[in-house]
């Protein structure tokens, strides 16, 4: 123990794992659990090693799992042991590696460590309605004593038995990284199932005996699976006496993360999945920084941060036990922070895919781009990039910019801030900006010959004045700055989209 609230010593070289089943779309939860495992790994200059759990057939998909590849590369984790890198202790598919867990469990099971269960559900039940439990009480231990002549009965009738592992009568307690000192009463956690009577082994088996063979020694998972840790505590100890692991690796388990009106947020929730994210354009600086919060925090008072930051300070003992609350409105206000501090350059290249997805260019490269659409586009980035919170927004900001429409239809937004003086306003406008020689079009020059026609000459307030002019020229009540967007769209598009808009009014 260290002397710093008694937390737990980590070990020397850190090994942690991050071991996902690929049964759906990533989701935050999962990603923020192998966010704390690589960030742990950088910061300790330990091992972060990656596998995949895909023993249930009737649940995996290999489109969940080149999502979740997907995810880790999109985001940046990157792994120094597991899938596509390889390493010592491959391979790192749980689905290539079934010899290894059959050998195990006969070994547990010579050794008496493990036992064959015949009783079926129903059985265990009617056990426990006959001895005054309640019926979903649990196995009660029915078959830890099976003589040899009553196993061959079962076996005779064509039953196959289940392998159960024997819990120990003991209380079992271990020190969490994050909860600090745990308990477990004896009697409390049943003897439990590690290989299937159709021979599949389970989670409870296949999980425990590859850290085991990694040489995983922290363990860095979610809260919901605090419950099981007892019994891989147990399978530890035997799997150490067979010389199968070398040591009972350190349990840290993180707080859950919860959605709206206080529940659990789930894996269906939208606020859970990582690609919706993505299509709506968070950038990964963002999401990361976002979900590294969801329990821990680099400082008081301070929200933003690199990943390297994070790499420098993070130590899971640090992480909170409460619940974490996944809040949109701060992950988004977040991400408008990473969205500033990008290189210009950097903006536009990863503008460019949802400008392409939403039509507004031709190309999903920068380089694939025509040459107008790379100078409209670098001209306005230092206009768009410190307004947009997204990159999803950037398509909005600019369309009008990249269009060469006469007109456009204003959405609801902007019709509704349109007053009745809007009609006067768009022909002084209009007077007012033809009289402008073309190689005097820059944003200032509009903005005083505009100032001059309609706010000190005709006595309109500025927000009268140009809401209109904005509305004609972008169609939109938010939009970037008017007079540089002027200048961008080019006199005789201006022009005629104030004509269009007077037409349309």
């Amino acid at each position: 123990m260290s002397e710093d609230n008694n937390r737990p010593e980590l070990p020397e070289n850190v090994r942690v794992r991050f071991c996902p089943s690929p049964t759906g779309t990533p989701h935050v939860g999962m990603v923020r659990t192998a966010l704390f495992n690589w960030a742990e790994a950088r910061h300790t200059h330990g091992t972060f090693v990656f596998r995949i759990e895909d023993t249930d057939a009737a649940r995996d998909t290999e489109e969940s799992y080149n999502q979740i590849l997907d995810a880790l590369n999109w985001l940046g984790i990157d792994w120094d042991e597991g899938i596509n890198v390889g390493g010592p202790h491959g391979p790192y598919r749980q689905s290539e590696r079934t010899d290894i867990y059959k050998d195990v469990a006969a070994k547990l099971l010579a050794a008496g460590y493990a036992y064959e269960s015949y009783s079926t559900p129903e059985e265990i039940e009617a056990r426990n309605v006959a001895a005054g439990r309640p019926k979903a009480f649990g196995y009660d231990g029915y078959d830890r004593n099976l003589t040899e002549e009553q196993k061959a009965a079962f076996r005779a009738e064509g039953r196959k038995p289940a392998l159960r592992i024997k819990m120990p009568d003991e209380d079992i307690t271990f020190v969490d990284l994050i909860r600090g000192p745990i308990e477990f009463k004896a009697g409390s956690v049943p003897d439990y199932v590690i290989v299937r009577p159709n021979g599949d082994p389970l989670y409870t088996l296949t999980n425990p005996v590859d850290d085991a063979m990694m040489e995983i020694n922290v363990v860095l998972r979610g809260e919901d699976l605090l419950s099981s840790t007892p019994r891989q505590i147990v399978l530890y100890r035997y799997l150490m006496e067979l010389g199968i692991a070398k040591q009972i690796p350190l349990f840290g388990h993180m707080p859950y993360v919860m959605g709206q009106g206080k529940k659990k947020l789930s894996k269906r929730d939208p606020e859970s999945n990582l690609f919706l994210h993505r299509e709506h354009g968070f950038i990964r600086e963002g999401l990361l920084n976002y979900l590294a919060l969801l329990g821990w925090s680099i400082g008081p008072d301070r929200d933003v941060f690199s990943m390297d930051e994070m790499v420098e300070k993070f130590d899971v003992r640090d992480v909170k036990a409460n619940p974490a609350h996944f809040d949109i409105d701060k992950a988004i206000a977040i991400n408008a922070e990473h969205i500033r501090m990008l290189d210009p350059q950097d903006f536009l290249n990863r503008s460019v895919p949802y400008l392409h997805r939403d039509g507004v260019v031709s190309a999903d490269t920068w380089d694939g781009l025509t040459d107008h659409e790379r100078e409209v586009l670098t001209a306005a980035a230092p206009l768009v990039q410190p307004r947009v919170r997204l990159l999803g927004e950037v398509s909005g900001m600019v369309g009008s910019l990249l269009s060469d429409a006469s007109y456009i239809e204003p959405d609801a937004d902007a019709r509704k801030t349109l007053k009745d003086s809007a009609g006067d306003v768009l022909t002084k406008a209009i007077a007012a900006l033809e009289a402008v020689p073309e190689g005097e079009w820059k944003a200032e020059h509009i903005h005083d010959v505009l100032n001059t026609a309609l706010v000190d000459e005709a006595g309109y307030k500025p927000r009268l004045a140009f809401g209109p002019v904005r509305t004609a020229l972008s169609g939109r009540r938010v939009s970037p700055p008017l007079f540089e967007s002027a200048e961008i769209i080019g006199k005789d598009v201006t022009v005629a989209r104030l004509k269009g808009l007077l037409e349309h009014l």
